[in-house]
């Protein structure tokens, strides 16, 4: 679309040169101007068909002007630029009525793509009708300003106002639950609660009873009725991390409930409507767990709507010096002490792979900050204890890849998801249920199927072991005794 008037504020004079050119090159009047006043006269005067606005300027919070602007002139389209590339800038911006939020440095063909877009939609509904900030805006949920994390500060703030629901895929300790909480502290749903299951950490076989609650008696334990998930987050958000962990029953009975909006608790008969915005997680390939039969492709499209990836931290380092200088600032409100890392020592986490991402960094810089008493951390410190870590992470024993490790690992994620209540009772007789079932079928599996070799290996006596395999409806391979 060309010759339309567009208005540009901006005290940078090299982006409002470059902007005049490209856009007079593409058949555009461009009136531009170093400062808000002056934008504010033109806009009131009736000039102009689009805005491209800074939010920092001289006499002006270019934020601030959004709402002026959409008040006498509602369908007047606005492009915000901003240095300062965080989510809250992003959120303010298309809170206030932009049409578009764009991070500096931008892409010339890119601006050039969204203006076009912009001046096609001039005439349609109000962008301005948003969700407020709400208490705690000013708390910084996802830090970053590397590409990848302002693709995903725009994709947020353009899901504000809607309920689609979203599948976050990533890495493990990439942050998946700080996007699930943005979607939902930002949303139309803030009012609600915001309640996250994880399903790596439940029990297989109570996975729907925590989902969907559970009546008296509908299992072993089940001494009272229990609520569900699902109905704690009435109204709010659930998110559901680590989907790719539901067992395929519980995946089935899933499905129902997104495509009927209702349910029923374990062993109830009365339908229950559900109004919650869903927000799943994973850091398994889904699309490999449907070629396996491990995941139902009809609950991957139900939940895939809007697809969000959080890069590993190895595809985002020059986030490093912010994500560092935010986890120092949160160690010295707790009493660690202030620190400073210095640019070689920060270089020095720029080389480094991160295979735990930002919750390995987080431990460093906290465990740095709580013993080392020196303010100036310098490279030697760094390398020492990525030199420990890597240490930590090839010695098995020291990594905790025991058997009671893996359990405790297991238990402290199961309880981390049930921070706020009481887990189910009988937790102990599940636990041993988890343990001793795959126990017993390698130990079938390794003396292909003779009980009598499983019973001895095993230290049972063969009743014993017949009767756990009944109760635990182990399948025994063929030729077994």
């Amino acid at each position: 679309m060309t010759g339309a008037s567009i208005l540009i504020a901006d005290d940078d004079r090299g982006i409002r040169t470059v902007l005049d050119h490209a856009l007079g090159r593409a058949g555009h009047d461009v009136q531009a101007t170093d400062n808000g006043s002056t934008l504010w006269q033109w806009v009131e005067a009736g000039h102009g068909d689009l805005v491209i606005t800074d939010v920092v300027m001289p006499d002006v919070d270019g934020l601030d002007l959004l709402p002026r602007i959409k008040q006498i002139r509602p369908d007047l389209k606005i492009i915000v630029m901003s240095a300062q590339s965080t989510l809250l800038t992003a959120i303010k911006a298309v809170e206030r009525g932009a049409y578009e939020y764009v991070p500096k440095p931008f892409d010339l063909d890119e601006l050039l793509s969204i203006v076009d877009r912009a001046l096609s939609a001039r005439g349609t509904a109000s962008d301005n009708d948003r969700p407020d900030g709400g208490e705690g805006a000013e708390k910084l949920p996802l830090i970053g300003r590397s590409g990848a994390m302002q693709d995903i500060y725009r994709t947020v703030a353009r899901l504000m106002s809607t309920d689609l629901t979203v599948m976050i895929s990533g890495e493990s300790g990439t942050g998946k639950e700080l996007v699930a909480r943005a979607l939902h502290d930002y949303g139309k749903r803030r009012s609600g609660a915001f309640v996250a299951v994880n399903m790596a950490a439940i029990p297989r076989d109570l996975i729907e009873a925590e989902l969907f609650g559970h009546e008296k008696g509908a299992f072993t334990g089940a001494t009272s009725a229990g609520v569900g998930r699902f109905h704690q987050a009435q109204k709010g958000t659930l998110f559901l991390d680590e989907i790719g962990d539901m067992p395929l029953d519980a995946q089935t009975r899933l499905l129902r409930v997104l495509q009927e909006g209702e349910f029923t608790t374990v062993g109830g008969k009365t339908p229950i409507s559900t109004d919650v915005r869903i927000v799943a997680a994973t850091h398994h390939d889904l699309q490999g767990l449907i070629r396996k039969g491990q995941f139902r492709e009809d609950l991957f499209y139900r939940l895939n709507v809007v697809p969000i990836r959080l890069p590993p931290l190895r595809e985002r380092m020059e986030d490093i010096p912010d994500l560092v200088r935010h986890f120092l600032e949160e160690a010295a409100k707790e009493g660690l002490g202030t620190k400073t890392l210095l640019k070689p020592a920060l270089a020095a986490l720029q080389e480094y792979r991160w295979p735990g991402n930002i919750r390995e960094l987080e431990n460093l810089i906290r465990r740095i900050a709580a013993l080392y008493t020196e303010e100036i951390i310098d490279e030697t410190v760094v390398r020492a204890e990525l030199d420990q870590g890597r240490q930590m992470s090839s010695n098995g024993e020291d990594a905790d890849d025991s058997l009671a490790g893996s359990v405790e690992k297991h238990l402290a994620r199961y309880f981390d998801a049930h921070r706020d209540e009481l887990p189910p009772p009988g937790l102990y007789d599940r636990v041993l249920r988890e343990i001793e079932k795959p126990l017993i079928s390698l130990s079938l599996l390794h003396t292909q199927g003779n009980q009598l070799q499983a019973a001895k290996l095993l230290g049972l006596n063969r009743n014993t072991l017949r009767k756990k395999i009944r109760d635990l409806q182990v399948e025994v391979v063929r030729g077994s005794r």
